[in-house]
C-alpha cells in the first residue's frame, strides 16, 4: 500500500503533534512548576493548542 503524502496529511500530522506538545506543556505547568514558570508553560501550551486548531481548520482549504 503506497499512500501519497499530500498537504492535508501533513497538516493532520502537524495538528496531532501540536496537540500532544500543547497538552504536555500544560501538564508541565500544572504539575511540575509551582512558581511563575508554570504560568509560562501553561500559556505556551494554550498557544500550541490554538495553532493546532488553526492547522485543523486549514486542512481542506490549502
Amino acid at each position: 500500500m503506497n499512500k501519497k503524502t499530500n498537504k492535508n496529511t501533513i497538516l493532520g500530522w502537524a495538528t496531532l503533534i501540536m496537540v500532544i506538545m500543547g497538552l504536555l506543556l500544560i501538564a508541565l505547568g500544572a504539575f511540575r512548576y509551582n512558581d511563575v514558570a508554570g504560568w509560562g508553560f501553561g500559556a505556551t501550551g494554550l498557544g500550541f493548542l490554538s495553532i493546532a486548531w488553526v492547522f485543523n481548520e486549514l486542512k481542506g482549504r490549502v
